[in-house]
């Protein structure tokens, strides 16, 4: 499951994977089986840890193989401006999933990459043709890394710069609103998605260690929400901004059919380009930032129906909204702030309306190949 050319069973798929009894709060706003596949994969995790008595099991749901190749290409756009310009070779953990791998090479041959697939262990950092690196957690064979040696390795080899990203969504479950970047493990987790935030977190607090006693310049960024080119657009999967671009085309192509979504639409969101996260990225990069660990967002939030009343002008679309308010809301709100990092010299400059109708365009031009994940 998760991969194209794959088969699933009729049976599993209508009995378990699409069965309404497994519908769950969590990201309410991507489609009703996702929520399915979701609280399946996690009684399936927690199933085979029972059984085997492991402290940790895991079960992948996407097929993260055109995301990594999205990944290697956005940093290959960001060497602009810094000392790896003209680097090419992209790493690739031998612990990937060889579809992934392959995803890979497919999409670097056009545009000059050079794949080089290995052990992470014996990873030169400092190889000056090396712009960027791709670790798989679990690996392909199921083991469970500890990337800090690569962290590490930079650090031992006097690697000047190290920029970590982590996730809004690696904060406590219940963190107060605004999110400020001390509230990180002041509380529980959401318990959906611990093991990743327990990873990310991981990776956060070695980049502090290392720059507190070692006085590294590395830091960590904390992105809110992503939208923008090369989303995810499949029904199934996407989630709440891509899916209602496509939900109100769909709808509009179809003479102004009504739109149906998730629950009643007050729950709050911020939503952040994903050209403005690469110029944060690339910001960290050029410039000496005075902490460890800085949010990355907008500063600005709005109602799930706010965003869609947005999207349907953007689109066009002149028929109703249906809510179905049987289906549940999920977290009130969910907003980052990001004043240390505009304190430090940036801001987010793509507001919601720009960047829609930018997410639109790019949906438009390329409507007949749009990502869509495999079951």
């Amino acid at each position: 499951m998760g991969y194209y050319d794959t088969h699933v069973p009729k049976v599993i798929l209508r009995n378990i994977l699409e069965n309404p009894a497994w519908y769950t709060a969590y990201t309410p706003y991507q489609a009703e089986i996702a929520q399915g596949r979701l609280e399946a994969l996690i009684n399936f995790q927690t199933m085979v840890s029972d059984l085997t008595g492991m402290e940790l099991a895991n079960a992948s749901l996407l097929d993260e193989g055109t995301a990594a190749a999205e990944a290697m290409s956005m940093f290959l756009g960001q060497r602009k401006g810094v000392k790896k310009k003209n680097a090419f070779t992209f790493f690739v953990s031998e612990l990937c999933h060889p579809q992934t791998i392959e995803v890979l090479k497919t999409r670097a041959n056009p545009i000059g990459v050079n794949i080089e697939v290995g052990d992470h262990n014996s990873l030169d950092v400092t190889d000056p043709e090396l712009y960027g690196m791709l670790l798989q957690y679990p690996g392909t064979d199921g083991s469970v890394e500890n990337y800090s040696s690569i962290i590490e390795a930079a650090h031992e080899n006097n690697v000047s710069k190290f920029i970590f990203l982590g996730s809004s969504c690696i904060y406590p479950k219940f963190a107060p609103q605004p999110l400020k970047e001390e509230y990180l493990l002041t509380d529980s987790l959401e318990p959906t998605n611990e093991w990743y935030a327990i990873a990310k977190i991981s990776g956060v607090k070695l980049i502090e260690a290392l720059r507190k006693e070692y006085n590294r310049d590395y830091v960590s960024l904390m992105p809110t929400n992503l939208y923008g080119p090369n989303d995810n657009y499949d029904l199934k999967t996407s989630h709440v901004l891509p899916a209602m671009i496509r939900k109100f085309h769909e709808a509009k192509e179809a003479g102004n059919t009504p739109v149906k979504l998730w629950g009643s639409g007050t729950p709050m969101r911020e939503f952040l380009y994903v050209d403005d996260l690469g110029k944060a990225v690339l910001h960290a990069l050029e410039n000496s930032l005075d902490e460890h660990l800085y949010n990355i967002g907008t500063g600005v939030d709005l109602t799930i129906k706010s965003l869609a009343e947005l999207i349907q002008e953007a689109v066009g679309h002149k028929g109703d909204i249906i809510w179905d308010s049987s289906k549940p809301d999920g977290t009130p709100r969910k907003l980052m702030d990001n004043s240390k990092m505009e304190s430090q010299g940036w801001k987010a400059q793509v507001n919601l309306e720009q960047g829609v109708s930018l997410a639109y365009q790019w949906f438009l031009d390329n409507v007949s190949s749009y990502r869509e994940v495999g079951i």
